[in-house]
């Protein structure tokens, strides 16, 4: 078996590469990284055939955060007179006390475009430079993506690529890893990231147990090439298990109202009815052993990767699930509570959109300032966890 590189030149050391979990780095090759597959059968190939590694001398970094969340507000009190719950049941739980959802007019789409504006605008770039618009998300208002009503939105009049990741809560995370391997492998250099979700559009509203923490949000970063030398996206590790799917998940299902000649509907069993996606189905018990025994391990490695030890964390910034998932990874990577960010109380579980959502009041509140490290971490539905260790700024 023989390597296969698109975009590379034949003249690296083998002990460097990229694979699935991570970046990983040769000694003495200052931060500079390679791309890397492998297919079998390769070595019967001719020297004209056959492509090595070319040294891709190019960074990333975050250098542009943006949040935007619906006008309604739903609090815990707000919600006792739909379920029988109340503020003190539900907050020593989960850590939620309010969650905001979309009403009326408004769009998902909507916040994703003001979100990302607001990320473009910290990060000084014009509509017109952006390269790739990633939107994260599990509740898209199109069955075939709305990453590209985002670009129309934002005018970006160069037509750059658009399309949507599906990973649910650890959608962000891989759309970060994504947009990596984007500019150092693609030559992009400016690369939208948005996770923005509204699972209050999937959730039983009479179900106690997953009504009380889901929120709708929409938060974007800005990433972009730089030199080797200021590259802000040290590790990643990433990882599924569709085992997990019986734990967590919104199957799609038969619409049992279509008539016999109806639209899209069952002619003698031939033809297929229509179909809709469930509600939300959780097994929260095994949702909350899952996420504390595989995030710290997943942080961890990537820590390893990055060759940093625990200390070097500033900031430790998980998907905002549940305040006892995020406790306990703290407690576990020994990072002390004030090192943690967190806003579940105001927002509840907003899936793909929470980590960037966190991150980006954090930055406009002076909590997290250029050069800090943070440790973050996204695991939800498929089942899907990732981590990644990078630098703001």
């Amino acid at each position: 078996m023989a390597s296969a590189y698109g975009l590379f030149t034949p003249t690296l050391p083998r002990s460097i590469s990229i694979n699935r979990s991570g970046f990983w780095l040769s000694e003495g090759s200052s931060r500079r990284i390679v791309c890397t597959s492998t297919v079998q059968g390769a070595e019967k190939l001719s020297p004209s055939e056959s492509r090595g590694p070319r040294l891709v001398g190019q960074g990333c970094k975050l250098v542009g955060c943006g949040s935007a969340v619906p006008s309604v507000q739903i609090s815990n009190d707000d919600l006792s007179q739909i379920v029988d719950t109340n503020d003190e049941w539900i907050s020593v739980r989960t850590g939620i006390r309010n969650r905001r959802i979309l009403t009326g007019k408004d769009s998902l789409t909507g916040l994703a475009v003001e979100a990302a504006k607001k990320a473009l605008q910290m990060a000084e770039v014009d509509p017109d430079d952006v390269d790739l618009v990633l939107l994260c998300t599990s509740t898209p208002e199109d069955l075939f993506g709305s990453a590209p009503q985002i670009q129309k939105a934002l005018g970006c009049k160069n037509n750059p690529l658009a399309y949507d990741i599906t990973a649910a809560c650890s959608g962000f995370v891989l759309g970060l890893v994504s947009a990596a391997c984007h500019i150092r492998g693609g030559g992009f250099k400016n690369v939208l990231v948005i996770g923005a979700d509204a699972l209050s559009r999937y959730v039983d509203w009479t179900d106690r147990g997953s009504c009380i923490l889901f929120g709708d949000a929409a938060g974007a970063v800005l990433v972009q090439a730089c030199d080797i030398e200021e590259d802000g996206l040290f590790a990643f590790d990433l990882h599924s298990d569709g085992e997990g799917l019986r734990h967590l998940n919104a199957s799609m299902k038969e619409n049992e109202t279509d008539h016999e000649l109806g639209m899209n509907g069952s002619l003698l069993g031939i033809l297929p009815k229509g179909s809709s996606y469930s509600c939300i189905q959780m097994n929260g018990k095994e949702v909350f052993r899952f996420a504390v025994r595989v995030v710290p391990q997943s942080i961890e490695l990537a820590l390893e990767k990055a060759d940093l030890p625990r200390s070097s964390i500033d900031w430790l910034l998980l998907h905002q699930a549940n305040q006892r998932i995020i406790d306990a990874v703290a407690t576990r990577l020994e990072v002390p509570s004030e090192r943690v960010i967190s806003n579940l109380a105001n927002y509840g579980n907003t899936s793909a959109a929470s980590i960037p959502l966190a991150l980006d009041e954090a930055v406009r509140s002076g909590k997290v300032q250029a050069g800090h490290t943070i440790a973050t971490a996204g695991f939800g539905a498929g089942l899907t966890w990732g981590s990644a260790i990078l630098r703001w700024g």
